[in-house]
This record gives structure tokens, sequence and C-alpha cells, in this order.
């Protein structure tokens, strides 16, 4: 069992958090121009993504827009099935909620970018029922490693922060998922005659 802000010692400080800082050569990202508008709902990438796909009965239903610059705001409302703790969000799910988040963003970009790196703080218990307010934000990016950073609030999206985390993205070609996908889905999503979600489904699965 996983929940936010579960008893035990504070983990000490890991050796390759440097992983997740940019390097000296890193550049501002730069949003696509034909990357949707601020305001512009993304919606779902992946009908079984268990991140926002409709499609999963259980999942967070996670509803994601375009912001301003490379960022992206995204609501999900914690439901019985996503409990931890009675009354609590599961800490994992939570933690899906700020990667799906993030990898949402590399729809700004229109790159092909899966999650390499996602370190979590729970801040505070999130109960059942509540609506977790997100934004996510790329901060850099040097070759093929994204750089970005999410915070979820509860109580509205100025409401005090519950969650946060900061992440390295790694662009990839679609072959990654050809290569590691189940045959059956990857030739479904494939076939797809709408040009767009097709290339979406393989826009941010781990």
């Amino acid at each position: 069992m996983s929940t936010a802000n579960s008893p035990g010692p504070a983990p000490g400080p890991r050796s390759d958090s440097r992983a997740l800082t940019p390097p000296a050569d890193a550049v501002a990202p730069v949003r696509h121009p034909e990357a949707p508008a601020p305001g512009e709902p993304l919606g779902a990438h992946y009908d079984h993504c268990f991140g926002c796909g409709g499609a999963q009965p259980h999942g967070l239903h996670l509803e994601a827009r375009a912001g301003e610059g490379v960022s992206v705001t995204a609501e999900f409302t914690v439901k019985p099935a996503h409990q931890g703790a009675p009354g609590l969000a599961h800490g994992g799910v939570l933690a899906t909620a700020l990667d799906e988040t993030l990898g949402s963003l590399n729809w700004l970009l229109r790159v092909i970018a899966v999650t390499g790196r996602l370190e979590t703080d729970f801040v505070r218990p999130v109960p059942v029922d509540t609506v977790l307010h997100l934004r996510a934000e790329v901060t850099a990016v040097a070759g093929r490693k994204i750089y970005s950073s999410a915070v979820g609030r509860i109580g509205g999206p100025d409401g005090p922060v519950a969650v946060r985390a900061d992440a390295l993205f790694i662009e990839v070609k679609v072959d990654h998922f050809i290569d590691n996908g189940r045959p059956e889905e990857i030739q479904a999503a494939m076939a797809d005659p709408d040009q767009i979600r097709r290339a979406r489904a393989f826009e941010v699965n781990p």
C-alpha cells in the first residue's frame, strides 16, 4: 500500500538527483508553431491510457489544456477506486497524475518523449472526491533531454500545494514503442485512419 505522507524515516539525498538539473548548455524550450492554442483541450492521447483515456473505467480521466508558453494545466478528481488509505488518494495514483500532466507537455513541443526520471514530493494528503489542479511546464531542453516540473494543488488552481514533481523526459522515435509494446495494441493504434490520433497514441508512454 502507498499513500501520500506515509509514516517512516525520511530518505537521504540521492546521489543521482543531479540528473534532474539541466546542464550548462541547455536551452529554453520553444513552443511548436502548430501546438494547440492556450486554453485548448488536449484530449486523450490514447483511449486506453490509464491517465487520460476514456476507455479505462478506473483510470484518472485526467483532462489537460494547453497553457501559455510551454505549459499545460490539468484536473483530475480522486475517486474511491484511487484510494491507498481509507478516504485518501494512493500515492502512486498522485504520481501518475503528475507524470501524465508532464507527459502532455510533449504535445506542445511536438516530439515523442518518454519519462526517464520522475522525482515526486508528497506535501499533504489528498482526500477522495478532491479535485487536483495540476500545472506543468518545460524548463529546459538539452539535445534529446527535456526537463520539466509540475505542481498539484487542492481547493483550486491557487490552493495549497499537495504534490509536486521534477522530471526528465527523453525524446525517442516511434520504434521505441514498436519494439517494446504488445503487438496487438501497437497494430491497432497504427491502423487508426486519423493521422493525429495515430501520432498521439505514442506520445507519453513510459
